[in-house]
C-alpha cells in the first residue's frame, strides 16, 4: 500500500474512533455541545484537548503496528540530540509573538487594558498547547506528511500536507481567505525541517510555543479564545493585527513565516551533502 492510500484509509477511523474520544471528553467536561458559541472553560479545554490526543495516538499506533508495520517512534520521536531543537522551537515561538505585539502597540493597533495573571489558567494553557502541538504534530507531519514523502516528492508532499492542514482548521470561528492563507504557510513551516530530519521535535516545540505565547499575550489562536496574560483591545480589526482570528490572521505572521520557512530551506540546502542527523 502506498503513502497516499493509507492516508486516504485513516480518514474514516480517524473521525469516527477521535471522534468517539472526544465526544467521551465533551461529556466528562460538561461541555455545552448543542451551543456550538458555548465557550469553554480553561478546565474543559484541557480535558477535551486530552482526549483528542489520546485517540488520535491511539489511532496512530495501531496504522503503524498493523498498517504501515513499523515502530510508532518512526513518526519522528526519537529524542537523541534533540534538546536544542526543542530549545530553538519554544524560543522562536516566543520571540515572534513578542515582537509582533510589540509592533502592534507601536503602530497603534491594540491598546493594553491590563495584565491578568492567573497561575492555575497559565499551568492549564501549558497543558492544552501540549496536547495540541503533540496531537497535531504527530498526525500532519508524522503520519500524513511522511506518508506523502513516500509517494511524491518533497515539495508535491509538504504542499499536499499543508492544505490539508489549512483545511481541517476550517470549522474555526472568524476563518477567511487570508487565514487560510496563514494555516498554509504554517503548515509549511512545521513541515520544513521534516522533510530533511524526519523527527517532530522541533515543530512540536514551535508549535507549542507559538500557540501558547500567542494566547499569552492576548490575542486569539486560530480563531478561539482562551486565557490571557495580557489583556488589550484592538483599535481596529483589519489584516494588520489579525482581528478576531488572532496574530496569525495578521500580515506580520506572514512575513514571520515565510522568513521562517526560507531560512530552514536555505539552512538545511547548504548542509545537504553532510550528515542530517535523522
Amino acid at each position: 500500500m502506498r503513502g497516499w492510500q493509507r492516508i486516504l484509509l485513516l480518514i474514516f477511523p480517524y473521525f469516527l474512533v477521535v471522534g468517539i474520544f472526544q465526544l467521551v471528553g465533551v461529556l466528562i467536561a460538561g461541555v455545552d455541545y448543542s451551543n456550538v458559541e458555548a465557550v469553554k472553560t480553561s478546565q474543559q479545554h484541557v480535558i477535551v484537548a486530552f482526549f483528542t490526543f489520546f485517540g488520535t495516538f491511539a489511532l496512530l499506533w495501531f496504522f503503524m503496528k498493523y498498517v504501515d508495520e513499523e515502530k510508532f517512534v518512526n513518526l519522528g520521536f526519537q529524542i537523541k540530540n534533540r534538546i536544542k531543537d526543542i530549545n530553538l522551537g519554544v524560543i522562536l515561538g516566543l520571540v515572534i509573538m513578542g515582537a509582533g505585539l510589540l509592533i502592534l502597540i507601536s503602530l497603534n493597533q491594540v491598546q493594553f487594558i491590563k495584565f491578568n495573571v492567573s497561575v492555575i489558567d497559565i499551568t492549564l494553557a501549558i497543558l492544552v498547547y501540549i496536547f495540541v502541538a503533540f496531537t497535531e504534530e504527530a498526525l500532519f507531519r508524522g503520519y500524513i506528511l511522511r506518508n506523502f514523502m513516500g509517494s511524491f516528492n518533497n515539495y508535491v508532499a509538504i504542499i499536499a500536507s499543508s492544505v490539508l492542514f489549512a483545511v481541517a482548521h476550517g470549522f474555526n470561528p472568524n476563518m477567511d481567505w487570508f487565514s487560510y492563507l496563514n494555516l498554509f504557510l504554517a503548515g509549511i513551516l512545521l513541515g520544513a525541517t521534516y522533510i530533511y530530519t524526519k523527527n517532530l521535535w522541533f515543530p512540536i516545540a514551535l508549535h507549542f510555543s507559538w500557540n501558547f505565547f500567542q494566547t499569552l499575550f492576548g490575542f486569539n489562536v486560530s480563531g478561539q479564545q482562551f486565557y490571557s496574560l495580557i489583556e488589550f483591545k484592538i483599535t481596529d480589526k483589519n489584516m494588520l493585527n489579525g482581528g478576531d482570528f488572532g496574530f496569525e490572521g495578521s500580515i506580520f505572521s506572514i512575513a514571520a513565516q515565510v522568513l521562517l520557512i526560507a531560512s530552514v530551506f536555505v539552512y538545511y540546502e547548504r548542509i545537504k551533502p553532510k550528515k542530517i542527523q535523522i
